[in-house]
């Protein structure tokens, strides 16, 4: 076997109901563990690849930290090697809310949300068009070349569907130097104890 493997290569795992079982699992795949009950399922997910896992991060730990974090003992296997850093999403029962799905009850989904939102690309709905992150200097340079000579208005929603009169939110904005609001559509100066009740 070369001395660098593409997999998670377990040695003798003897948790729970494994016998001394040598398995090789390999990275950069979706894998299934399946089997009879007591089969020893959870015993090599959970008490052997995951408790080893945390067990490793732990020891990156100063011994001050690790004062505060409950001991984990090494699982009853000979050796694990090709190890990531590991997540364990433990299984849970549903609450009956019959939009629930797996990924919302496991909360799978939440992880998956922020995998996605870090490795995707994401295209507009409207124009289809890669959405592009600018810093602050690229988007001035960007209006300053595309919009010279143009007068432009840069708008940013401060209410939305609630009732009421914002007095004290206009004066609060016109005391900051903007002079104009959208308001229902519509662009209104800001005067001095402007009162607007949306419609």
């Amino acid at each position: 076997m070369d001395s660098v493997s593409n997999n998670i290569d377990i040695y003798g795992a003897r948790a729970n109901n494994l016998q001394g079982i040598d398995v090789h699992i390999p990275h950069d795949r979706l894998t299934v563990i399946t089997g009879l009950s007591g089969s020893g399922k959870s015993s090599l997910a959970f008490d052997t690849i995951y408790a080893e896992g945390q067990r490793r991060y732990i020891e990156t730990f100063s011994a001050y930290a690790r004062n505060f974090l409950d001991n984990v003992q090494r699982p009853d296997v000979d050796k694990i090697t090709g190890l990531s850093p590991v997540i364990s999403i433990s299984q849970k029962t549903t609450n009956r809310n019959p939009r629930s799905t797996v990924g919302t009850v496991t909360e799978v989904y939440d992880f998956l949300r922020l995998l996605y939102a870090r490795i995707g690309e994401a295209y507009s709905y409207a124009s289809g068009e890669r959405m592009v992150k600018y810093t602050e200097e690229k988007i001035i340079e960007m209006l300053s070349h595309d919009y010279a000579g143009h007068k432009i208005y840069i708008l940013a929603p401060l209410v939305r569907n609630r009732k009421g009169h914002y007095r004290e939110l206009f004066d609060t904005i016109r005391r900051k130097g903007f002079i104009y609001a959208r308001v229902d559509g519509e662009m209104i100066e800001l005067k001095p104890r402007y009162k607007v009740e949306p419609g």
